[in-house]
C-alpha cells in the first residue's frame, strides 16, 4: 500500500540502546511531523524519549486537504468536519489511515516483536488516532496513551468497544486544565466513557496547562511506558 511506504519512508526512528524486544509508535498532532514531535519532546524533556529495549517510531501523517483549514493541505491522520466532540466523525479517513498504520504493526511483528510489546499513541489528534487503531483494529497490543486528546461524543470506537467483551490494552491519558483547542472536559469525557465500556485507564490533569507537552506528563508517560514493556531478561 502507497500510504504504508510513504508512512514507513517518513518515519523518525529512536533505536534502542540495547537489544530491541519491544516498540511505541508515537503519533504527532494536526499539521506536525514525526521529526517535529521528536524535536519537541527533546526540548521539554532535556532528551530524546529513549529506552534501553524500546524502539520509539514517529511516522509523518501524509499531506491531504483538511476542513477545519478550509480544505488547505495540512499534515493530519484524518479530516475532521470541525475541531469539536459534538459532531460526526469523518470516518472514511479514520479508517483509511488504521489500515495504513496496520501496516506499521505488521512491520514490527515481521520483526520480531510481539503485538503485546507493542504501545500506541500520540499527541492530540495523535492520540485520538491511536484510540482508533487500537481499540478498533489492534486490541492486543500492549496499551495506549493519548496527550491532549478526545473522541467524538457518537465515535465508532465506542461503537466497537459496545460489541466487545474481551480484555482491552490499558489507556494512560493525561489534559491540561486550560487547554483551549482540545478543551479538558473532552478529554475527562472521553476517559470516562472508555473506563464505562472496560478500559483501564489512567487520568492526569494538569492545571494551567494549555495545549502542549510538558516535562512532568513526560516523566510519568516515561513510566508507564517502562511498566507496560519492562525489560526482557
Amino acid at each position: 500500500m502507497a500510504v504504508n511506504a510513504a508512512l514507513q519512508r517518513g518515519a523518525v526512528v529512536a533505536a534502542p540502546a540495547g537489544r530491541h524486544t519491544a516498540s511505541i509508535i508515537f503519533l504527532h498532532g494536526s499539521g506536525d511531523t514525526g521529526q517535529g514531535i521528536r524535536d519537541w519532546i527533546k526540548q521539554v524533556l532535556n532528551q530524546d524519549l529513549s529506552f534501553q529495549h524500546i524502539k520509539v517510531i514517529y511516522p509523518t501523517a501524509p499531506a491531504r486537504p483538511y476542513t477545519p483549514m478550509r480544505g488547505s493541505l495540512s499534515s493530519v491522520w484524518f479530516d475532521r468536519y470541525k475541531i469539536s466532540n459534538d459532531c460526526p466523525e469523518h470516518i472514511e479517513t479514520i479508517d483509511s489511515m488504521c489500515q495504513a498504520l496496520t501496516g506499521l504493526i505488521d512491520d514490527e511483528v515481521k520483526n520480531g516483536i510481539k503485538k503485546n510489546r507493542i504501545l500506541l499513541g500520540g499527541f492530540s489528534m495523535g492520540g485520538g488516532m491511536a484510540m482508533h487503531l487500537a481499540y478498533r483494529y489492534h486490541q492486543d497490543v500492549a496499551g495506549v496513551f493519548a496527550l491532549s486528546s478526545f473522541l467524538n461524543k457518537n465515535s465508532s470506537v465506542y461503537q466497537a468497544l459496545k460489541k466487545d467483551g474481551r480484555e482491552l490494552p490499558e489507556l494512560f491519558q493525561c489534559h491540561g486544565t486550560a487547554d483551549e483547542l482540545v478543551l479538558y472536559s473532552w478529554g475527562e469525557e472521553t476517559n470516562k466513557m472508555l473506563k464505562s465500556l472496560g478500559v483501564a485507564t489512567t487520568f492526569f490533569e494538569f492545571p494551567n496547562i494549555y495545549h502542549e507537552l510538558n516535562k512532568s506528563e513526560l516523566e510519568k508517560l516515561q513510566t508507564w511506558i517502562l511498566k507496560k514493556l519492562p525489560e526482557e531478561s
